[in-house]
């Protein structure tokens, strides 16, 4: 694979994982494309035996066995996670005000609400419904065509909207559907819409949904230099990840987790700070004592945007840690430990960077600001592994669209691809 057949990969990629839910079917669907098999308690993990993949609700972990033993070589871990801020459909969300059907929301994450108004919008997630059997399934739904907007107020009615207007979340960015049905219920929509899909359902019960822009992701700029596209942060990474890992050649044990809830903190049964992953070593190594050992020789990496120095903003990086786009991936550094970098880690990036003939940047926060965080540093404090936070340099973090270089997905998933062949041990004695 290329790097213009590598973005064309990503782009399908954004456009089929509109929730976090779509985004694990889609990796799966790959990895049994890949000849992986879906991970249960009779599963072979032998050295040099097929991958496996544990897929729970939009959280995903697939594994790939090495040729030797898998306490002596030690894991080459890779994360990221699948969430990307949204507007979340409230339970009891139907609006009814001077003619017009709105829905309620609840802002998911920490979203940049501004750019959500005036774009075509549509709905996913997943629905939980009563069968015809009488039990509780659940399915995946994305609606796909535009059918909801958040109208902006006229600048007439307002004339100082351009100095800083604050947005109202409850007030103000309840998308609009329709003119007033005055009986409309969501459920009973969702009813009928699963029904055209040849679904027995009896009743909804609950969803989870989410909007999202209907406008797909592109490669954009006049040499084609920028991939644009809603949920870079961290579908990017994600699929980095994947295809590096897709594209592994066996010879060491490397793992792929794709967390859900890290743009909410984490704190959920699939988020980083839950026991998903733990559980899941756990049942490879099928001997928990072993866990500490294979964490000491082994290593994480955190893959997560960074923020690219804004042309328009430079006073808000540090002058010397101001990542550019198709500058190559950031090792990001924060010594409060919200990021979870180490120099040996970020040694060893930088190492097989150079073999792959690939530019690294340095992010570090303003000292005058607060900085962010990942999943790096809850799987370094759960798991007790060796940590890095690296990313790829992004703009307009947290928008409904966002920015980042049609180079450095490329050049991440070529440095990820060496770490995944690096012979053991990662690191020299003494590590």
């Amino acid at each position: 694979m290329d790097k213009q057949q590598f973005n064309e990969g990503l782009l399908e990629f954004l456009s089929e994982s509109t929730t976090s839910f779509h985004a694990v079917q889609a990796m799966s669907h790959r990895l049994v494309e890949a000849g992986f098999q879906a991970f249960d308690a009779d599963t072979d993990l032998s050295p040099g035996s097929a991958g496996v993949f544990y897929a729970q609700a939009g959280s995903l972990i697939a594994l790939l066995p090495g040729s030797g033993p898998l306490l002596d070589s030690g894991l080459r871990m890779v994360g990221a996670h699948t969430d990307s801020p949204c507007l979340m459909v409230k339970p009891q969300p139907e609006q009814f005000d001077l003619g017009y059907l709105q829905l309620g929301i609840e802002v998911y994450g920490g979203a940049l609400l501004n750019p959500w108004f005036d774009r075509d919008l549509s709905l996913a997630g997943r629905v939980s419904y009563q069968d015809v059997d009488g039990a509780v399934a659940t399915t995946l739904v994305d609606f796909r065509d535009p059918i909801a907007v958040i109208p902006s107020l006229a600048i007439h009615l307002d004339r100082e909207a351009n100095n800083n207007r604050s947005i109202n979340a409850q007030t103000q960015m309840a998308p609009l559907l329709s003119m007033n049905t005055g009986d409309f219920s969501l459920r009973d929509f969702l009813r009928e819409h699963l029904r055209g899909k040849n679904i027995q359902i009896i009743e909804v019960l609950d969803y989870e949904l989410c909007f999202y822009d209907t406008q797909p992701p592109a490669q954009i700029g006049i040499q084609g230099e920028f991939i644009a596209s809603a949920r870079l942060d961290n579908l990017l990474s994600c699929y980095t990840g994947l295809q590096a890992l897709l594209e592994a050649d066996g010879s060491q044990w490397a793992l792929l987790v794709c967390n859900d809830h890290e743009e909410v903190g984490s704190r959920s049964a699939t988020g980083a700070q839950g026991p998903m992953l733990q559980y899941f070593l756990q049942a490879v190594l099928n001997n928990h004592g072993a866990l500490p050992l294979l964490m000491q020789r082994s290593m994480m990496i955190s893959a997560d945007n960074a923020h690219a120095v804004h042309p328009s903003y430079p006073d808000k990086h540090d002058e010397r840690h101001g990542p550019v786009i198709n500058g190559g991936p950031v090792i990001k550094m924060n010594v409060s430990q919200r990021y979870a970098t180490t120099s040996d880690g970020a040694a060893l990036f930088r190492l097989l960077a150079r073999q792959e003939d690939v530019g690294v940047q340095s992010f570090a926060m303003r000292a005058d600001m607060a900085c962010g965080s990942t999943i790096g540093p809850i799987t370094a404090v759960e798991l007790g592994v060796t940590t890095l936070d690296i990313g790829v340099p992004t703009f307009g973090m947290h928008s409904i669209r966002e920015l980042a270089g049609s180079d450095d997905a490329w050049s991440l998933q070529c440095v990820l691809g060496a770490y995944f062949r690096h012979p053991a041990p990662l690191f020299a004695k003494g590590h």
